[in-house]
């Protein structure tokens, strides 16, 4: 790093000065417990602030009403008892000099309102939302007075904990569904006209202003085109940011697109096998054209990208989220020329998936993200370092021996093919997939750094590892694929076979899948690829039971 590099430069944020442009932008991990930012929440944040970031932004979607059913572990702000919990996580992400602000919304439709404490979901109009599969009522005056209400108090609890600044969601939630079209279908004086879809919006904003004082900083997430037929567009989302900003607003974090289906959403937040920062062109062009600071995350997750969004003038604030989830350490290795040494996002998104599958965000490239009080970022040195022997280099196996050796044992990995990654390699020759590669040659370079070899071509067995006498050994040698116990098991051709091009099946092909994962998709692809001219495509049943006849060719 050079000492103008434009991605390490401070940024006056309104009185608030950031020790660099690399912001974690608001996203919810689902790391809290009763609702409240406690421990584990607590030191995902600080160990960020600890690897150089200039912004944290926790809470994404931190809710401010009871009613606004929490639909992903949401932070419940609305309770008083979130300002210790809030206070404490300001402090230590203070003292390690990052900044630190939360999101608050209320997720009107985006809900479900047969979960937590069945009341009904509100929108500006009845409407039925797709993701969370809600039936919203009209919000009515009563209801957007406690909300306007709790929009207030909530503001307020994190200004009184210790907080930097807000920044209010309005992006496929409560108040933007009053500005857009695509959801407010009212005729009232909030629905209609432009002015008349803006009045509850800017109420709010005002009010939260009026609250909080000039000095406190607010932002708003929102799109600047839904990309969708009705949906609100550019021109008119330049104006509201116009009259936002008049309301008290002082920076934006830019979106394209919407959230109302999985679909949408990875558009706006892009996994693996998309194009890289999608819509970073789009932000520039906006920016050119507000005049508040800008920030904008989409699968911006390499520094040189990163950089070049705040050179030329595109972003005054670079959110590298999923990027700093795999590598929290990102800022300080930039800052300290260590870029080769930085963990990349493969885009998996893990971390988003994680929490509908297993109720919390984690990272595929990196075990400790989530986990920091149990498997610490950072890896002390052993006391007394021993001799290991690691059996298999997949993705396992490099990271047990990555580990050993940063803890300073003598560490010897064994790896019986010519190549290292296991079936994490298999996964990455789809073409999809191909980003996992980095997991791997993350892993590879690490070792090498360390002084780590690894023995090839070299398949040991018990006898050996004892006539070795090391003190540990761990065997990190992954599955083998299981044949179906049915007749005429013999004729299957598995999974690994096709992706690796060992079996190349012609004409016409019956995919049985029993796992519904990605694995038999993939393969699906590599039939098409290799000449499969017709398939018959089976998801898994009761039992199934194929007539023995002649394989596939």
């Amino acid at each position: 790093m050079t000492v103008d590099d434009p991605l390490m430069s401070p940024f006056v944020l309104k009185n608030l000065t950031l020790r660099n442009r690399i912001v974690s932008t608001s996203h919810e991990p689902a790391y809290s417990e009763d609702g409240l930012p406690k421990d584990r929440y607590r030191a995902y944040h600080v160990e960020k602030a600890r690897g150089g970031v200039g912004l944290t932004m926790i809470g994404g979607s931190a809710l401010v009403s009871r009613d606004s059913a929490p639909a992903f572990g949401n932070l419940q702000l609305w309770k008083d008892e979130a300002e210790p919990w809030l206070r404490r996580l300001a402090d230590e992400v203070h003292e390690q000099g990052a900044a630190v602000m939360t999101q608050l919304t209320h997720l009107g439709h985006r809900t479900s309102n047969y979960t937590d404490n069945w009341l009904p979901a509100i929108s500006a109009s009845s409407v039925r939302e797709p993701a969370h599969r809600a039936f919203t009522k009209a919000a009515e005056q009563w209801d957007l007075d406690r909300v306007l209400r709790d929009f207030v108090a909530a503001a307020q609890r994190c200004r009184s904990a210790g907080l930097d600044g807000i920044e209010l969601m309005t992006w496929g939630h409560f108040l933007d569904s009053f500005w857009t079209p695509f959801w407010n279908h009212r005729d009232d004086e909030y629905g209609g006209s432009y002015e008349n879809r803006m009045r509850y919006p800017l109420q709010v904003i005002r009010a939260v202003r009026e609250a909080v004082g000039p000095e406190f900083v607010i932002g708003v997430r929102m799109t600047f085109d839904e990309e969708r037929e009705g949906g609100l567009e550019t021109p008119e989302a330049l104006r509201i940011a116009e009259d936002v900003t008049e309301a008290g607003i002082d920076f934006i974090s830019l979106i394209k697109g919407s959230i109302g289906t999985d679909a949408d959403l990875a558009r706006t937040i892009p996994p693996m096998s998309t194009p890289a920062s999608p819509h970073l062109e789009f932000a520039g062009r906006i920016k050119q054209k507000l005049s508040v600071p800008v920030m904008h995350a989409a699968r911006i997750s390499d520094v040189a990208t990163a950089r070049y969004a705040v050179a030329e003038g595109l972003l005054d604030l670079v959110g590298m989220t999923r990027a700093l989830m795999a590598d929290p350490e990102l800022p300080d290795k930039v800052r300290d020329g260590r870029t080769d040494r930085i963990r990349p996002c493969v885009g998996a998104n893990m971390c988003i998936d994680g929490i509908y599958a297993s109720g919390a965000a984690f990272c595929m490239h990196n075990p400790s993200t989530g986990r920091e009080l149990e498997v610490p970022q950072r890896v002390d040195r052993a006391r007394t370092p021993r001799r290991v022997a690691v059996v298999g280099a997949g993705p396992a196996g490099l990271e047990a021996a990555r580990v050993l050796a940063e803890r300073g044992h003598d560490v010897h990995p064994f790896e019986a093919s010519d190549k290292a990654g296991g079936q994490l390699l298999l996964a990455s020759l789809a073409p999809r997939r191909r980003d996992l590669r980095g997991i791997i040659d993350w892993r590879t370079d690490e070792l090498a750094r360390l002084g780590v070899p690894i023995s090839w071509n070299t398949y040991v067995e018990a006898r050996t590892l004892l006539a070795q006498s090391w003190d540990v050994v761990i065997v990190a040698t992954g599955g083998t694929p299981a044949a179906p116990s049915v007749p005429g098991a013999g004729l299957v051709i598995d999974t690994w076979d096709v992706l690796a091009g060992a079996r190349r099946p012609r004409g016409r092909v019956l995919v049985y899948d029993d796992h519904g994962g990605n694995q038999a998709l993939d393969a699906v692809e590599a039939l098409v690829r290799g000449g499969a001219t017709k398939l018959l495509f089976g998801a898994a049943a009761a039992d199934l039971q194929p007539r023995p006849g002649a394989q596939a060719t």
